[in-house]
């Protein structure tokens, strides 16, 4: 599906752009959960499945080793701690997981991992004991954006540094940590919103299913999303918002709810595929017909694809959980005293009843 993309561009100096185009990424493919991905043989994705970086823009801010303050060190001869932020039911962190543990494979790179169940307090535990492990490189999926100073002054006295995936931590790069790198969370809230004016006609009453609080993901796709609505489509009111604390058993209820206060919803936004399929079960149990209500979702799970095959929903925009490759690529650049972005965004794709059936395989 062709589209334009209207994103901050990152890369500020010839090796960091050296970087971007190093990245033709391959990855792997999704795990029943984290304990089966380390025992199985995963095949590769499909093709045009694996993360992209968006077009370089020069003037933008890099990190080098010196400036962060840590010692050169050859990543074949180093531990790699990561730690994942969520409990394995969800079909991006196995997804997540499993590309960090195929790209470290693959590299014969020692890699300890961490998975904090979804707890906060024990993220910070975590990632504290794999310091205490050994680990030389940290690569962290925060499930907060808040609160980790206790990691970050470990982390710096150790001189460890640290790449973050997916969520952002408020802190200080090329400080606090090396490189973030995710997708453009705005941009995805602002593209569901244009699959939602279209789905609906831009008019009528629509809800989102919020993501968990404390975090940039769900701050920054709900005002993609908002802002997107209030430009394009002003006869389009959000009537109804309720955090589906990205789960789908969570979305099912705040949808079952959501049924009986606005019954002539219109629309659903889900801030992730869990909730939208959440909202589909819902309805299914109030008796909707697939189509009744509009459902847009952000992720790109095959699931979620498959409801658009079926009828159920309307449009997935892809938030590509495949780290692996391009958070050892900057690592690798790292260590070797070569710039890397402080901020690295992927370009990600979608789905609508146009591509569903075609596209199906580069889902997760």
């Amino acid at each position: 599906m062709q589209r334009t993309t209207h994103r901050p561009r990152l890369f500020a100096r010839p090796g960091v752009v050296a970087l971007a185009a190093a990245v033709v990424l391959t990855a792997g493919a999704c795990a029943k959960s984290e304990d089966d991905a380390s025992k199985d043989t995963k095949s590769p994705a499909a093709a045009g499945a694996e993360q992209k970086v968006v077009t370089p823009k020069p003037g933008s801010k890099s990190c080098t080793i010196d400036a962060y303050g840590a010692k050169k060190i050859d990543l074949k001869n180093a531990t790699v701690g990561f730690s994942q932020s969520e409990k394995e039911a969800n079909p991006f962190r196995i997804a997540e997981t499993q590309s960090i543990k195929d790209e470290a494979k693959k590299r014969g790179v020692k890699l300890l991992t961490a998975n904090a169940q979804s707890q906060f307090s024990k993220q910070i535990s975590d990632v504290q004991d794999l310091l205490a492990k050994g680990a030389d490189l940290l690569v962290i999926a925060p499930l907060n954006s808040d609160g980790w100073d206790p990691v970050l002054q470990a982390a710096a006295a150790k001189k460890v540094p640290i790449v973050t995936i997916d969520r952002k931590i408020n802190a200080t790069a090329c400080k606090d940590y090396v490189s973030f790198i995710a997708s453009d969370f705005v941009e995805q809230g602002k593209r569901a919103a244009d699959q939602m004016i279209e789905a609906t006609g831009g008019k009528g009453e629509v809800a989102i299913l919020l993501g968990s609080a404390g975090n940039n993901v769900t701050t920054e796709r709900t005002k993609g999303f908002k802002d997107q609505i209030a430009a394009k489509a002003p006869g389009l009111k959000v009537v109804f918002e309720q955090t589906g604390d990205f789960a789908r058993e969570k979305g099912q209820q705040v949808t079952e709810q959501l049924i009986q206060s606005k019954p002539g919803i219109k629309g659903i936004y889900a801030e992730n595929d869990e909730m939208g399929l959440g909202a589909v079960a819902a309805l299914k149990g109030a008796g909707k017909k697939a189509g009744d209500v509009k459902i847009v979702t952000v992720d790109g799970t095959r699931n979620a694809v498959q409801g658009i095959v079926d009828g159920w929903i309307s449009g997935v925009i892809e938030s590509n959980p495949r780290f692996g490759p391009l958070a050892f690529q900057t690592l690798d650049t790292f260590t070797q005293g070569k710039d890397v972005p402080q901020d690295i965004i992927i370009q990600d794709s979608a789905y609508t009843a146009d591509n569903a059936k075609t596209d199906i395989a580069k889902a997760y």
